[in-house]
């Protein structure tokens, strides 16, 4: 007898549903009940038939990637794998895409390959390529005999007639079209001329636009050595090529206008640019000139010839004001001499002569006599006036003292002096 423990079985159940290739990719149908979010972001649900229900789990990582939110009621196509969770030997459905009940094999499918290369990596924002900004080449993989590469030259030619245009034809629809555009991709890749790709055709149906939902279309602009722009289709058609591609565009012709720029546009840009330029230049220029100038006065305010001038100046205003304090002080000392003349001349026997007066010296000895009493009768005497001098004899009864204030002179009259 095989005795098995729990975790055995389980462990070997588990092993069994991973093994079986049915379980390990499948649709199911069936309606939701039970929806519920948990706080890490994994969803759990119910679907059920009228006779079975089984448990659904969609982890994190897949629920960002839901079209939509099911709730409970909806009718449900889930897809994912069939597997055993040990802890509580219950199977459940991992689910990893989820579709509206009555979709179509075409939607199924497109969904179902979305799933899988998005899983791979291949939709990736971080993989996407910047544009080059003024292409030289472009390469166009479309029909030769549509309206797109028609539109695509008239967009091209109107915007940036610089730009070459490189064409790989290729049909855009039916069984040989896969193929043949991811042939054109490559072909275009290997020219080393092309920058950028422009993968496109114009609107039409799903089964129209399937060529651009093929894995080999898909692959070849994942692997293409220059950023592609999808434009398939119109602004509500949706392919894979739009998601692996670099860049999406509503139409063909949007395309043309997001791989080009508008030379008016960027004639624009460069006017503008020369005139800030200009602008800028003219700052600089008068900053410079101004610095210069202060440089200048700076060199000029200590130039040698500026301090010689300067101390010429200052050596002119001290001799200014040395020549006028010479000349006040000569005017003072000029002013005091004739102050002294004054006073000598007022000092001088001369012109106390002038008024009438005389010296009086003895004739003999040249003494001056300055009192009557020291003469005697019969003196020679030596009389000195203003104009000259004269002898003169004392007389015998000459006065010896002035005459009293209004006193007459002697009644004989006689001379004292003759």
């Amino acid at each position: 007898m095989n005795v098995l423990a729990v975790n055995e079985l389980t462990g070997y159940l588990a092993e069994l549903f991973d093994g079986d290739p049915v379980l390990r990719d499948l649709w199911v149908r069936g309606e939701v009940s039970n929806f519920t979010r948990s706080a890490a972001g994994h969803c759990y649900f119910t679907l059920k038939d009228d006779g079975s229900q089984v448990r659904c789990v969609v982890f994190r990582g897949d629920a960002r990637w839901l079209p939509f939110t099911p709730k409970n009621g909806d009718g449900l196509l889930a897809h994912g794998r069939v597997c055993l969770y040990e802890p509580r030997g219950e199977y459940q459905l991992r689910v990893d895409l989820v579709q509206p009940d009555g979709v179509g094999p075409l939607q199924l499918a497109f969904e179902e390959l979305r799933g899988r290369l998005e899983r791979e990596g291949l939709f990736d924002e971080g993989r996407k390529r910047p544009l080059p900004a003024l292409p030289r080449c472009v390469g166009v993989v479309t029909s030769p005999t549509g309206a797109v590469w028609h539109d695509i030259q008239t967009v091209v030619a109107r915007r940036f007639p610089l730009a070459e245009l490189v064409l790989a034809p290729t049909s855009v629809q039916g069984d040989d079209a896969p193929e043949g555009i991811a042939r054109a991709i490559r072909a275009l890749c290997a020219e080393r001329r092309v920058e950028v790709l422009i993968v496109g055709r114009g609107g039409g149906s799903l089964e129209d636009l399937w060529a651009f939902n093929d894995e080999r279309v898909a692959r070849a602009i994942f692997a293409a050595s220059v950023p592609v722009i999808s434009g398939v289709g119109h602004e509500v058609d949706v392919t894979i090529a739009d998601f692996v591609a670099d860049l999406r565009a509503p139409t063909p012709s949007a395309a043309a206008e997001l791989c080009v720029p508008d030379w008016r546009e960027l004639a624009g840009r460069v006017e503008a640019a020369r005139l800030r330029l200009g602008e800028t230049l003219a700052d600089r220029i008068g900053g410079e000139r101004e610095a210069v100038a202060r440089a200048a006065r700076g060199l000029d305010r200590s130039s040698p010839q500026r301090q010689i001038d300067a101390g010429r100046q200052r050596l002119a205003r001290l001799a200014d004001g040395a020549g006028r304090a010479l000349a006040h002080r000569r005017e003072l000392q000029a002013q005091r001499v004739r102050t002294l003349e004054r006073q000598l001349a007022a000092l001088d026997p001369r012109a106390v002569l002038g008024r009438g007066y005389a010296v009086v010296t003895d004739a003999g000895s040249g003494n001056v006599l300055t009192s009557a009493a020291a003469t005697r009768a019969g003196q020679a005497l030596r009389i000195a006036v203003a104009d000259g001098t004269f002898p003169a004899t004392v007389a015998a009864d000459a006065p010896r003292e002035w005459p009293a204030p209004g006193a007459r002179p002697a009644a004989n009259g006689r001379r004292a002096v003759e």
